[in-house]
């Protein structure tokens, strides 16, 4: 899931401070999950913003919203209003959802309330830890399920680098290092042999070093779309 942490309040009163009313919506989908942008975030981050300490002149005027998934266009724009007199809309989702919004609602202003920080897991209720980049070639059958570009502080390739010690990373010792869980669940699994094996390099294309990604749907086998 993709998680979002809200932007310092500072940064966004001042992104909204010109406007008259502002449209505050959650989505309800990943940052729901991690508590960041649902619409019980959304009715607070209203409460906090509508505090007339914030401002210098009279805050806008504020309405709360939720939707399921800002990221999908056609629920944006066939299943939601925006409601008469809005000049900007104020967004609890990630980036995708923010440009979504953007691209269906031009040249309403759509304005950013989280900062998109990782595709993560949750391994405790009310932790989130990153797991994936998205680098769209991925090396998980070869590593034990343990993902080296996301969970190595250097994203290394071909084992652990000289800072590694006793299974911690040199960042801190409360961090694992990445290479020591693939090396030991590999040997669990008895395929330590797939680290000895010599592999082309990794192909970086796939992971946006070409552009804007896009996925286009296929049907299994028949190449259909």
């Amino acid at each position: 899931m993709i998680v979002g942490d809200l932007k310092p309040l500072a940064e966004i009163v001042s992104a909204i401070k010109e406007y008259k009313q502002v449209l505050v919506l959650g989505c309800g989908s990943c940052v729901t999950v991690c508590l960041s942008g649902g619409e019980r975030e959304a009715e607070q981050l209203r409460h906090e913003l509508s505090q007339i300490r914030h401002y210098e002149d009279t805050p806008p005027k504020f309405v709360v919203d939720s939707i399921l998934r800002q990221c999908e266009e056609d629920l944006v724009t066939d299943y939601h209003t925006i409601p008469e007199g809005t000049d900007a809309i104020l967004s609890l989702a990630c980036g995708a959802g923010v440009q979504t919004l953007g691209d269906a609602f031009d040249p309403l202003p759509v304005i950013s309330a989280l900062n998109t920080t990782f595709l993560g897991a949750s391994a405790k209720p009310g932790i989130w830890a990153e797991m994936c980049r998205g680098c769209g070639d991925c090396v998980l059958n070869f590593t034990g399920g343990i993902c080296p570009v996301a969970r190595c502080a250097k994203g290394l390739f071909n084992g652990p680098c000289g800072g590694s010690h006793n299974g911690s990373c040199e960042v801190g010792l409360d961090t694992p290092c990445a290479w020591a869980m693939i090396y030991f669940r590999l040997k669990r699994q008895n395929k330590l042999h797939l680290l000895e094996e010599i592999r082309a390099p990794k192909d970086w294309r796939p992971g946006g070093a070409g552009g804007p990604r896009k996925r286009v749907r296929i049907g299994l086998g028949d190449g259909t779309k």
